[in-house]
């Protein structure tokens, strides 16, 4: 099964063969309320992809915590700043920018039907902040080979320019060492 493809099969709800992993979840329909979703993972785990083709499907606003910063970052916001020198500085970005980001990003209600978010919660006191503010219908956990995971993570590629990330095993730019953007 090629990364990104799904295979149903029958059951309560909607069971997603999605890359190797079982995820049981409801397709959301007009009355049936708000979903909400969050997706883990270890880095390169597939987490942004995995949350992009869930929320197509099930019409969720995808909410990727490390795209907002690196927005943040590429349009020299004042949390971008703040993020530029966490990352210089080898550090991870603070609890409380992050939970800061998430609250302001889930603020705007733009997620009609729900919404899948991922980079967050990276910890216990963030996965606890947040149990506190939202009511979650399912938390995905994607488990991937370690090999598979370092394959993935020493192909990726981050142009200085925009910000574009590329995989160089998935996703090349179509001349090498030039961003198509």
């Amino acid at each position: 099964m090629q990364l990104g493809q799904t295979q149903r099969s029958s059951g309560r709800g909607e069971a997603e063969r999605i890359t190797g992993y079982d995820v049981r979840l409801q397709r959301t329909r007009a009355g049936d309320g708000m979903r909400k979703y969050i997706i883990m993972g270890i880095q390169g785990s597939g987490k942004g992809t995995q949350a992009k083709l869930l929320a197509e499907r099930l019409d969720l606003e995808h909410i990727s915590v490390g795209d907002t910063f690196r927005w943040n970052v590429q349009h020299h916001t004042k949390l971008g700043a703040q993020v530029r020198r966490s990352v210089a500085a080898g550090e991870l970005v603070s609890d409380d920018l992050v939970e800061t980001v998430v609250h302001r990003r889930l603020s705007e209600h733009d997620w009609n039907y729900g919404f899948i978010i991922d980079g967050f919660p990276r910890n216990q006191p963030q996965a606890r902040y947040f149990l506190e503010s939202y009511d979650l219908d399912a938390v995905i956990l994607l488990e991937v080979p370690d090999q598979l995971v370092r394959d993935r993570v020493l192909s990726r590629r981050l142009c200085s320019q925009c910000g574009v990330d590329y995989n160089l095993i998935f996703h090349r730019p179509a001349t090498a060492g030039v961003c198509d953007t």
